[in-house]
């Protein structure tokens, strides 16, 4: 328990450090730029893909989800704004009196004050924003109703697919960064590098079943709440699967994965942290790298305490 914590708390602080930002602010913009530019291409037919499902749809069910989804929606839209009206105004008045990792900091509780603050709101309103939602889906057009959930369904194809996307990146670049970490909490080893392939073999192959996986439940995703829990779960599977394999590949010169089934609970503890990263605009980039982290430094932990 104090391990896991522990690896909890180091990842979190190095993923403030400026030069980790750089790494995870790069890719993360470029990972999103380009499944932004593939959505834009491909927009026509997605949408056209999101109406053929919605057909096989009850409307009770879409006219429910669709409120839920547009109340979501707003929420993560409302976090975006707030972050960017307290970054235009006080953004540059900060970077002037502190340096780039307290200036990372600040970037970090902007968002997370964002997204608490209207958190709370929806903890109080939530029921009142549903029911308004609601009485808007009963009173629009279906055809109306359909286009604007097809189109929240095309957009959660395209942030889905960034958020497995970098999940690859950050297996990719795990090494480069694990070996800062490792530098300040474990200077008296090395990091493994025989392993780096088997585990980006390893991480497409997880990738692909969530793919998959995902498509088959998505039938699913119109029930309230059901959403929310099967999306967490998959979520939580793809990043306890991938990052633990990652995790004891940079540590053991031969992983085996009963290493992993012996630490159950840290890693599904860990992986159920960073997946709570994809539910907050912008923090969603730098989940996979807080896991990466997390996983590698309580498995170093772990064997350093064997010896």
């Amino acid at each position: 328990m104090k391990n896991m914590i522990h690896a909890v708390i180091v990842a979190f602080s190095e993923i403030l450090r400026w030069e980790t930002i750089k790494v995870v602010l790069l890719s993360g913009i470029l990972v999103t730029a380009f499944w932004v530019g593939v959505g834009f291409m491909l927009w026509d037919q997605l949408m056209a893909i999101s109406a053929k499902i919605l057909e096989f749809v009850p409307f009770s069910m879409i006219r429910a989800n669709g409120a839920w989804m547009l109340s979501a929606f707003l929420w993560f839209q409302l976090v975006l704004i707030t972050f960017a009206l307290i970054y235009a105004f006080f953004g540059n008045l900060v970077l002037r009196v502190v340096s780039k990792d307290w200036y990372s900091a600040f970037t970090f509780l902007t968002v997370f004050v964002s997204a608490l603050f209207w958190a709370v709101v929806w903890f109080f309103a939530g029921d009142y924003i549903y029911d308004q939602f609601l009485r808007l889906m009963t009173w629009l057009p279906f055809e109306t109703i359909e286009k604007g959930l097809a189109f929240l369904i095309a957009l959660y194809m395209v942030y889905n697919a960034i958020i497995v996307t970098m999940l690859f990146v950050a297996s990719l670049f795990s090494e480069p960064i694990i070996k800062m970490v490792e530098k300040r909490h474990f200077a008296e080893d090395e990091v493994v590098k025989e392993n780096i392939f088997a585990s980006l073999k390893y991480t497409l192959r997880d990738s692909l079943l969530f793919v998959g996986l995902s498509i088959v439940a998505f039938p699913l995703l119109f029930v309230p709440v059901l959403n929310i829990i099967i999306q967490i779960v998959l979520w939580i599977w793809l990043v306890k699967d991938t990052m633990s394999y990652d995790a004891i590949s940079l540590v053991y010169r031969k992983p085996d994965r009963t290493i992993i089934k012996q630490h159950r609970f840290a890693t599904y503890f860990i992986s159920f942290v960073t997946v709570l990263f994809n539910f907050i605009p912008v923090f969603n980039i730098f989940g996979p790298f807080f896991g990466e982290i997390a996983m590698f430094h309580y498995f170093k932990s772990i064997k350093k305490n064997q010896k």
